[in-house]
Order: C-alpha cells, then structure tokens, then sequence
C-alpha cells in the first residue's frame, strides 16, 4: 500500500469538496471494508483519503411514515434498529447475512451500496479488464462460475457485490446524492448503471465529487416481504444468488410485486417476468414455485455458471414462502 494524505471534513459541504474531480487520486472512506483491501492489492492507489465516517449515521422516522437512513450507520446497527426490523423485514434480514461481526460493526450503509465488484479478475493486479481501463472482460473464456446470468449483454460481466442494494431496491428506496451543484435524490432502481463501454468504469451514477449521504425509504404500506440468500456455506460467504420480494396484498391475493435479485447480474436485477406471475395469484407454494421459474425465463449464464439459474430460482420461490410464512425445507 502506497502512503495517501488524510483528510477528515466536519461537514457534507466539505467532504464533497474535498474529493475533487478525480477518483483516481482521491477517494472516500467509511469502514474501509472494501477500500482498504483494494488498497492493499494495489488495486487502488490514491494520493488522499476523505473521511466520510462522520456523515450521518442515525436512522430517523419521515413524515410520511418512512425511514431515513444515514450513509454513515454500521451495517450491525441497522441490523438492531427495531423500526428498520418491524417496517423491512427484509432489509434486517440482508443486514444481518453482510460478512462476519468483525464486518457488521465496521462496515457502513454508504460503503455496502458502493462498495466494487468482487470479481477476481478484477481484484488481481496481474488483469488490467475492462473496470481497470483495460479491453478485456477475462471472465468471458475464464473462471466465470460466480459471475453474471442476467445483463450480460455488455462489455463486463460482473454481478453487483451488494446485500442492502436488493431490499433497498425492492422497498422502492430513493438515495439522496450530494455534490459541487447542490443535492438531488435518486430512485434506487436508477442509482446503479449497466456497462457499457461509456461507464464501465463505475458502477452507478455517482460522480467523482459525489456521496450518498442518505437512504430514505417510503412507508412499507400492506405488504408482505420475504427474503432468502443461497451460499456454500451458512458461515462467511458471498451468496450465489439471492431475492427480495415485496408483495402488495388484497387478502391472501397479490395485487402487485416486486421481485429483485441479487448476485446474478450487474445491478440489483429486477424481475419483470417474476412480478407478472404474481399480480392477481394466491399467496401460496404453487405461485412462488411458478414465481420461480418465470424469475430465471430469460437468464442467459456463461459457459461456467449455469447452475446459479437453479439457485436463482429457488431463492425467489422460498423468499416468496418467507413472505407466506411458509416452511421452506
């Protein structure tokens, strides 16, 4: 790790002036969870550190019975806020699956949602790919079994490294961003970007003097909300596939749904098809197995990941029975 300058702003204003108009050179630090590692592999070589752990970090009600949640919160207290838990269940439930304890008590809200691709080609110094600056996305005719079955359409082939993204997607979240021009606040579902040889680079629509200072969620309404992570092993692990589900009620019909998929492409996926199959159907284990199936209709794996659509598959039936209350195994 090469030596950075440090610099720790007092305010939003100053942070956001501090960072400048090149990330190359200088980038923000909350739990250093992801950074730091980047750092250590030389991944990332900055010239300053802005200290962004003194944002915002406490969790507040709205005045339409929603929640604003500090970038600066540590993923174990979001886990432990009882409103977060009473209100999205599901978001406590990908809140408490983030890495170890080491990690939850570090680790922030801002940093999880922008934290970069864990794809070992990317986190090896030796393969300069296309999120490097380089014309190559190795994971094409490489390893590839932990990579992309949706969005594949485009240069990289990387599936978006965050727990809280899917739920915050799925809850109808909005991010507020701010910057050199002042504050704006931006759907959830618009903050993260699809490659393409303009921004692959990047993972949303963050620029280079921006932060996410706050995740601000509606009020939850009738809902019901499940939630289900697939992984090797139930000890630290990334998940190989997982969903969220928030399912809009008329009594045990579904009026409406939304279904959103994490670790299967290169943004939180929301699944067209999977939401259709729902509107108008009994909450029951026949429409989340058909929920299922319609989730993973027009997934298109490498040549090294084609079971992660079984996988895919099975976490939005059985987050579906989550949000039944039904037993899954």
């Amino acid at each position: 790790m090469k030596a950075f300058a440090y610099v720790n702003p007092t305010s939003e204003k100053e942070a956001v002036g501090a960072l400048g108009t090149d990330r190359a050179k200088v980038l923000p630090l909350a739990g250093g969870q992801d950074l730091l590692a980047r750092m250590k592999d030389y991944i990332d070589e900055p010239d300053r550190l802005v200290n962004v752990k003194g944002l915002d970090a406490t969790v507040t009600a709205t005045p339409d019975g929603g929640l604003k949640i500090g970038s600066a919160v540590k993923v174990i207290d979001l886990f432990e806020n009882a409103q977060v838990a009473k209100l999205y269940p599901a978001i406590n439930a990908a809140a408490i699956e983030v890495g170890t304890p080491q990690i939850r008590n570090q680790a922030t809200v801002g940093g999880n949602i922008n934290q970069r691709p864990r794809c070992w080609y990317f986190r090896n110094e030796e393969f300069v790919c296309y999120k490097k600056g380089g014309s190559r996305c190795f994971a094409v005719n490489g390893e590839n079994q932990y990579h992309a079955i949706f969005g594949n359409e485009g240069p990289s082939h990387i599936v978006h490294p965050s727990s809280l993204a899917v739920p915050f997607v799925a809850y109808g979240a909005t991010f507020r961003v701010l910057g050199p021009g002042g504050e704006r606040e931006i759907p959830a579902a618009d903050f993260f970007t699809m490659p393409t040889l303009q921004n692959v680079l990047k993972e949303n629509v963050l620029g280079d003097e921006d932060i996410l200072t706050h995740v601000i969620l509606p009020a939850p309404g009738n809902v019901r909300t499940g939630h289900h992570e697939v992984r090797y092993k139930q000890s630290h692990d990334w998940p190989l596939a997982f969903a969220t589900v928030v399912l809009a009620m008329n009594g045990n019909t579904i009026r409406s749904a939304r279904v959103v998929l994490g670790a299967v492409a290169p943004v939180p996926w929301r699944s067209k098809p999977a939401e259709d199959a729902l509107a108008g159907k009994p909450l029951n284990e026949q429409t989340a197995a058909a929920a299922g199936e319609a989730a993973v209709s027009e997934a298109k794996p490498m040549s090294g990941n084609a079971y992660k659509v079984q996988i895919a598959k099975t976490a939005v039936k059985r987050a579906i029975m989550n949000a039944a209350g039904l037993k899954t195994a």
